[in-house]
C-alpha cells in the first residue's frame, strides 16, 4: 500500500533526469505529454485516459506502451475485473528533467517540446476572454543563478500540482526560462565616485 499522501496517489521519484534518446522522443509527442500530465493527479487505466482525452483506446494504449518502454510510466497496481487484470499506470517521477544528449545520440528526431508554445496555443481562448494572467521579465544574471532560480520554479510547479482538486475548470500553469538577445544596461557607476554629481 502506498504511503504517499500527495498527488498523485502512488509512490514515485521526485525528479528523474532524462537523457536516453528513446525517452526524449517519447516526451516530444503532445498526446504522450497529455497522458503524463493526467497521471500527475492519480494512476489511471488506458480506458480512463482514453475517455479523458477523447481519443480511441487503441491510440492511447499505443502511446502508453511507448511511455512504458521509455521507463516514463509503469504499472502501479492492478485490479481484477471479470477475470481480466486491469492495469493502472503511473509516472516514474513527478518531474522529468531533460539532461544533455549529444546530436549523434539524438539523431534527427525532435526530442524536446516547446511547452511555452503549447501554453500559448492553449491560452488563446483565455486571452480573448480576458481571463489570462501572464508576465514576462528579463534579467541579466549568471548561468548558475538561472539554474538556482529554475529549481525554485520547479518547486512552485510541484506546489501547484498539489493543490486540492475541485471546481469544473482545469487551469494551466506555464513557466519558462531561456536566454535571449535582449538589451542590458551597463554596470551602474559606483556611488563612491567623487566625480559623480
Amino acid at each position: 500500500m502506498s504511503i504517499n499522501h500527495r498527488f498523485p496517489n502512488y509512490d514515485l521519484s521526485d525528479i528523474t533526469e532524462v537523457t536516453a534518446p528513446a525517452q526524449l522522443r517519447a516526451l516530444a509527442h503532445p498526446l504522450r505529454n497529455a497522458i503524463l500530465e493526467l497521471l500527475l493527479e492519480r494512476a489511471a487505466t488506458v480506458s480512463e485516459l482514453a475517455a479523458a482525452l477523447d481519443r480511441p483506446k487503441s491510440t492511447v494504449a499505443h502511446h502508453v506502451s511507448v511511455l512504458v518502454d521509455a521507463q516514463l510510466l509503469r504499472v502501479v497496481r492492478t485490479r481484477r475485473v471479470r477475470a481480466i487484470d486491469e492495469r493502472y499506470y503511473g509516472r516514474t517521477a513527478r518531474i522529468f528533467r531533460v539532461g544533455t544528449v549529444s546530436p549523434t545520440e539524438a539523431g534527427d528526431a525532435p526530442y524536446c517540446t516547446n511547452d511555452l508554445a503549447t501554453a500559448a496555443a492553449e491560452s488563446a481562448a483565455a486571452h480573448q476572454a480576458d481571463q489570462l494572467s501572464s508576465i514576462v521579465r528579463h534579467v541579466r544574471i549568471p548561468r548558475e543563478q538561472a539554474r538556482e532560480f529554475w529549481a525554485r520554479v520547479l518547486e512552485l510547479a510541484d506546489d501547484y500540482a498539489q493543490l486540492p482538486r475541485g471546481g469544473d475548470v482545469v487551469y494551466g500553469f506555464a513557466a519558462g526560462l531561456y536566454p535571449t538577445d535582449g538589451p542590458a544596461l551597463p554596470e551602474a557607476e559606483s556611488a563612491a565616485d567623487p566625480d559623480r554629481p
